[in-house]
This record gives structure tokens, C-alpha cells and sequence, in this order.
């Protein structure tokens, strides 16, 4: 995962042992990017195999190791840029692997997909030549991959505004990212809740708008290498002329009240915006945005531009006035009146402009690049104005969609509708067309279309639950971006997503791990394991209901909601094993299995009650161990009418659906009971 574009299975395998070697050629195997991911290779086949000798043994010379890395050309024109060459092939047979690529980053990418076809050996492979058995250990399958991506933009869009995260958990993302091939992370540096970088020409951004939580210029630098080192391009943001509360405490002057301003700590869309109004607006922005341009050497530069609630400028005598003498109908045009002036300080530093789809205006050169979150709507509108675009839509993490969701939203066709549908999540689709219908543009707009980011904001999210919120089902967007579109099947993408999520982990990434932990500390001294059990079957609400209740910055994210996964295999496993049985001829059902499962979560439920009655993060969730043993009592009750060919009791049906149509699909606090659907299709099935 990302499914590569071609496979062919060998036969045979490449036995990993601790005489592994690598040898590199061709005129790019010096650059400092192939080296690097080369060294890197052995600590983490280490890891996923235990072979605590396999020592860094790349061969000198003409040598040629196990596994030999060919980079044809060199990079001559760094730093990484939109649009360089990440094809590569791989071939892998019983004695030798090859790695070959045209540049550098294709070898980074063939690296990643070598480490992924890792695996223990099984007594179900085919005994070598002589008959004897299949050797204990680690091993390759022989296969031959040809692969390139199809997007060049595959991008995650990660704030750090609102909740800060520390330089190594931007590290330990950037390590995920790479492993399934995603390359740009989109920096989300500046929002109402925070200003988190290092000015040193202008320091009280950083003193007065970030609670001492930023990076200091020198972090940056490192998180770039780090980044470049895996073939990750970092894009910077600083949102304005909206969400710019955090510029404003150090530097009223930008404001367009008079202050005195603090940073947000609530969500929502705060009204403080910058004055478009005033030169001295834009001397700042230009000493500020000259300065960040040297920091970051990519060539895009992203300045937000959504979201901008105009009752300051509609308040302002000031602002009314400069509208009228400059002929600006509404704020739509003031804000474009801004956006150009912005674009011009972008483009004199040397960078393309991107900004989210508000910033899409007939006045903007065309090298702007248009970020749709609104939907794919924008998105066309956009190509189809000559500008290149890349869809966030369809991709938001926090809002806690299944993978499913996400693996069937395409750039370039219309959209599913979001499950749930909620009126205020973001990227709502705005197409009347039906979902998979491609794109009405011609084959050079679509060529506008540069890609797409996932997007993790981060009201709901810490460093110690943010892994959990982006892994696994960001590897599902990863493969949406570099696999062919005629990747779709839902069955096969959960199949490997399941070995995926266990693979990450060896990075570092705590997806599984942190929930353990957080469940652990929520059990006190009681065991969790009657809540690791109960949560398996739980999911966060969806959409953005839970932001707007009772939540703030400063509000701890450490009850039940927060320590369980967005999806729940366990509950969608449920539900399809449900369909099964009911699709299976009534001679041939066989319910054990399900029995099972509804006794299990019924008895973790009983376990658990004690645990939440006594601890005091627990005991507001305690209705949902009741929707658990209703739910589970009718599972049972329907299976048993069912497999008796008998009817249900008179009133049975009725009564059993008043029982669980409180769950079913319905929050129980901020949580969703995610058996529920497969209950009620059993007791549906009754007539």
C-alpha cells in the first residue's frame, strides 16, 4: 500500500539474513537522499525481522550486493520540486533484487516497497529445489514491480495551531508519510489558537501569539532535511487576511479594530482580520513573507485565504470608505483586492502563491494553485479557469470517516456523499451528479489537477492521540493519490490496510499502541481489558458535532471518546459477517460465530461496568455499556427466531426495535455503538 501500477509474481524468494548488503550505481546512487535511505534500510529491516546483527553493509565500488540500487541520473536541480521523476522498478528474484530508477526519489520510493514485501516465512511456501523444508525467518517474494505515481501532489495538510505538536512528532509523521509514498506536508503554522514559528524579523508574533509553543527557526531547518531526506517537500501556511487572531496580540497595528487582542482559544471562526486597507499592512507582509521564503526552499508558499467573516470590514468607517473609493462592491472583492496585492510580495520572493478555493478570483495570475476543500466543484470551476488545483474534500481525518469514505473519493470524478452527512462539515460535495461520474474538463484541465492533501485539524487531536486520528486511514488517501484509478477494490484495500496499520508501527507510529495506553490510564487500578474489549466495537462521533459543545484549547482529551479509533474493524467485520448469514440459504446458516461475539461484548460490558462506575472520566459513558447489552440481547433473541423458523413472539419485533433505535446510528454521548447496524439488520430479517 500504495498498490503499485504493475505486479508480476516469481517464484521463489530472496531470504533476509544478517549477510545482507546493498550496492549502489549509476551516476544519481551518491546523491545524499538514496545514501541516506540506503543506511536506513538496515535498522528497519532489523526491526521487522529481529535480526539484532544485521549490520549497515553497503558495498563499495563495483560490488554488487543482495540488493542493488541503480538512480541512473543525478538531481541537478534541488531542492526537491513538483513534478521530478518517482518511477521506479523493481525486480526480485531467488538469489538477487534490483532497485532501479531514472532519479533519486524513484529509488526512495522502491526502497519503501522492498521494506513493505518483508515476511516471516510460512510452511505454505513451496519447498526449494532439493525438497528439503522451508528455512525459519525472513524473506522477499521473487516479483517483478513497475511503478510510478499517478498524482504529483500527495500532500498532508497538518495545523499545529491549535493544539501545538512537538518537533519529533512531526518527525515520526514524516517517517509514516514516507513509507506509503506520500510526498508534500503541508504546514499549517498560523491560525487563530497560535503562531508557532521562530521571526526573528518580527519576534513578537512568536512572544505574544503563541504561548511559548513554536518552533524555533533552527527546528525548522531540521524538520526539512528530515523531510528532504525521504522525499518529502515541506509547503509552509500562514493564514490571512482570516484566522489571523495569533499575528494580532504582538502586532495590533495588522488588526483592523483596535484591540487589545488575545489568541483564540475557542473554535469556530473568530472575526478579527487583518486591514487590507492600510500600506503598512503590506510592508509587513512583505518583510514577513521574505523572511519565511528563505527559511523554507520549496516553491509553493500557501496563505490560506478561507474563511473570512467580513463584519469587521462591514463595521469599519475606514474600511467602507476605502471599499468605495477603489470601486470594491463587497467584501469578496476586498478580499480579492488583498489577495492580489499578497500574491505580488509571494511571487517577488521567488514562490507560487497556493491559497484554499475562497482565494479564486479572475484578477490572480494562473501560477496560483487553488486548495479545495469545499469540493470538486471548485476544484473543475478552477481547471477549467486555467488554474492548477488540488482537492482536500472528501480527505479531512478529524472528521473521523471510515477509510472506505475516503478510498472512493477521487479528484477527478463527483463524489459519495459523507456518511452521516452533516450541513457543517467541510468539504461538503456541491455536484448534482451522480457519485464516480468523471470530470467534465478536457484532458489539458485535467492535467491542472495537480493532486490532493488529506487534512488533519487539530481541535480533537494531541501529540498523544494524533497518530491514532491520521494512521492507518491515511495510507488509504496515500494510495487514492499514487495508485491507477482503476483501484477500487474496497475488500483488497482493507485487506492489506490491516498488515498496513501493523507495519507502521515498526516507524515508531503509536496508532494502537497510544489508544492502549490512554484506555489503560482511563481503567486506573482496575484491568483494562474489559475496556479494551468494549472500545474495539465504539467510534468517535462524526463530523464536526463535537467540536462546537464544550471544547477548548486548554480542555483535556483524555476520556473514552479520545482513546478509541476512528473506525472499528472489529464492528465493520461484524456487519459483514452479518450480511453473510442472512444471505446464506436458511439450511446452510450457521450463527456461532456471531453468538459469540454478542456473548463476548455482552460479558466485556458486565466486566466493565465496575470500571466506570467508579472512575469518575468513565461515568458519563456509562450508557454506553447499556446501548452494549441491549444491542446484544436483541442480537442474540433474533438469531435465535431466526434459526427456528418459527415467528418472534407477538410484540417481540416491536419492542426489541424501541429497545435498540436509540443506538442505532445514534450518538450515545460522543460515541457511536457501531454494532448497531448489523443488530438491526438481524432483527429486520424477521418478519
Amino acid at each position: 500500500m500504495p498498490l503499485p501500477a504493475s505486479v508480476t509474481p516469481g517464484s521463489g524468494s530472496l531470504l533476509i539474513a544478517p549477510s545482507f548488503s546493498v550496492s549502489l550505481a549509476g551516476a544519481g546512487a551518491s546523491d545524499p537522499r538514496v545514501t541516506a535511505a540506503a543506511q536506513r534500510l538496515f535498522p528497519r529491516l532489523a526491526r521487522q525481522t529481529g535480526i539484532p546483527t544485521l549490520p549497515a553493509h553497503i558495498l563499495p565500488g563495483a560490488q554488487q550486493g543482495i540488493l542493488t540500487i541503480v538512480v541512473e541520473q543525478k538531481d541537478h536541480k534541488p531542492p526537491q520540486r513538483l513534478g521530478d521523476d518517482e518511477s521506479y522498478s523493481l525486480e526480485v528474484s531467488s538469489g538477487r533484487a534490483r532497485i532501479a530508477s531514472t532519479e533519486p526519489l524513484g529509488a526512495l520510493r522502491g526502497i519503501e516497497t522492498f521494506l513493505q514485501l518483508v515476511q516471516q516465512n510460512t510452511t505454505r511456501q513451496n519447498a526449494n529445489a532439493a525438497g528439503s523444508a522451508v528455512l525459519p525467518g525472513f524473506s522477499v517474494p521473487a516479483i517483478t514491480i513497475h511503478d510510478q505515481p499517478r498524482f504529483g501532489w500527495r500532500g498532508l495538510s497538518l495545523d499545529v495551531s491549535r493544539h501545538f505538536l512537538s518537533k519529533d512528532t512531526v518527525e515520526r509523521t514524516l517517517d509514516g508519510m514516507a513509507a506509503v509514498k506520500l510526498d508534500v506536508l503541508h504546514w499549517h503554522l498560523s491560525d487563530d489558537q497560535g503562531f508557532r514559528i521562530e521571526s526573528k524579523k518580527y519576534p513578537k508574533l512568536q512572544q505574544f501569539g503563541s504561548n511559548g509553543l513554536y518552533y524555533t527557526q533552527a527546528e525548522v531547518r531540521e524538520v526539512i532535511a528530515y523531510a528532504r531526506d525521504r522525499g518529502i517537500r515541506i509547503v509552509p501556511e500562514f493564514d490571512m487576511p482570516g484566522h489571523a487572531t495569533s499575528w494580532l496580540p504582538g502586532y495590533p497595528r495588522l488588526g483592523v479594530g483596535d484591540g487589545p487582542y488575545q489568541i483564540g482559544t475557542g473554535y469556530g471562526i473568530l472575526s478579527d482580520l487583518m486591514d487590507p486597507t492600510k500600506e503598512s499592512t503590506y510592508r509587513f507582509l512583505d518583510g514577513f513573507v521574505g523572511e519565511m521564503a528563505n527559511l523554507f526552499p520549496d516553491q509553493y508558499f500557501h496563505i490560506g485565504g478561507d474563511e473570512v467573516a467580513p463584519k469587521q470590514w462591514n463595521d469599519s468607517p475606514h474600511v467602507r470608505a476605502f471599499m468605495q473609493k477603489h470601486q470594491l462592491a463587497d467584501p469578496k472583492a476586498l478580499q480579492a483586492y488583498f489577495n492580489t496585492r499578497l500574491e505580488k510580495i509571494v511571487a517577488r520572493h521567488h514562490k507560487h502563491m497556493v491559497g484554499w478555493d475562497e482565494v479564486l478570483h479572475p484578477d490572480l495570475p494562473k501560477s496560483v494553485v487553488i486548495q479545495s476543500w469545499r469540493g470538486q466543484k471548485s476544484l473543475w470551476e478552477a481547471a477549467r479557469q486555467g488554474y492548477q488545483g488540488i482537492l482536500s474534500a472528501g480527505y479531512y481525518l478529524d472528521l473521523m470517516y471510515p477509510a472506505s469514505y475516503h478510498f472512493s473519493v477521487d479528484p477527478l470524478k463527483a463524489p459519495p456523499q459523507p456518511p452521516g452527512r452533516h450541513e457543517e462539515d467541510e468539504g461538503e460535495n456541491q455536484l448534482s451528479l451522480k457519485p464516480g461520474t468523471p470530470a467534465d474538463l478536457t484532458p489539458e484541465q485535467q492535467k491542472l489537477i495537480l493532486g490532493g492533501e488529506a487534512a488533519m485539524w487539530e481541535e480533537m487531536a494531541t501529540d498523544e492521540s494524533l497518530d491514532s486520528r491520521l494512521w492507518p486511514r491515511l495510507a488509504v488517501v496515500a494510495e487514492r493519490f499514487w495508485s491507477p484509478e482503476s483501484d477500487t477494490d474496497i475488500a483488497s484495500m482493507y485487506a492489506r490496510l490491516r498488515l498496513t496499520n501493523r507495519r507502521l508501527e515498526w516507524l515508531g507510529l503509536t496508532q494502537r499502541s497510544g489508544l492502549e495506553l490512554m484506555r489503560q490510564r482511563l481503567a486506573g487500578g482496575y484491568s483494562y481489558r474489559p475496556l479494551d474489549t468494549v472500545a474495539l466495537i465504539l467510534e468517535p462521533v462524526k463530523g464536526y458535532t463535537r467540536h462546537a459543545e464544550r471544547y477548548a484549547t486548554t480542555t483535556p482529551l483524555n476520556h473514552l471518546v479520545d482513546s478509541i479509533a476512528p473506525e472499528s474493524n472489529v464492528a465493520r467485520e461484524f456487519r459483514d459477517a452479518v450480511d453473510a448469514y442472512l444471505a446464506a440459504p436458511k439450511d446452510q446458516r450457521n450463527s456461532t460465530a456471531l453468538r459469540q461475539e454478542l456473548t463476548d461484548w455482552t460479558q466485556a460490558a458486565a466486566n466493565a461496568r465496575p470500571i466506570f462506575q467508579t472512575q469518575t472520566l468513565l461515568a458519563p459513558d456509562l450508557p454506553v455499556l447499556d446501548a452494549i447489552t441491549a444491542l446484544c440481547k436483541a442480537g442474540q433473541e433474533a438469531l435465535t427466531y431466526l434459526e427456528s423458523g418459527n415467528p418472534a413472539p407477538a410484540g417481540w419485533k416491536q419492542s426489541s426495535e424501541g429497545a435498540i433505535n436509540p443506538y442505532v446510528d445514534k450518538r450515545v454521548g460522543d460515541i457511536l455503538v457501531q454494532i448497531s447496524p448489523g443488530v438491526q439488520k438481524l432483527v429486520d430479517a424477521l418478519p
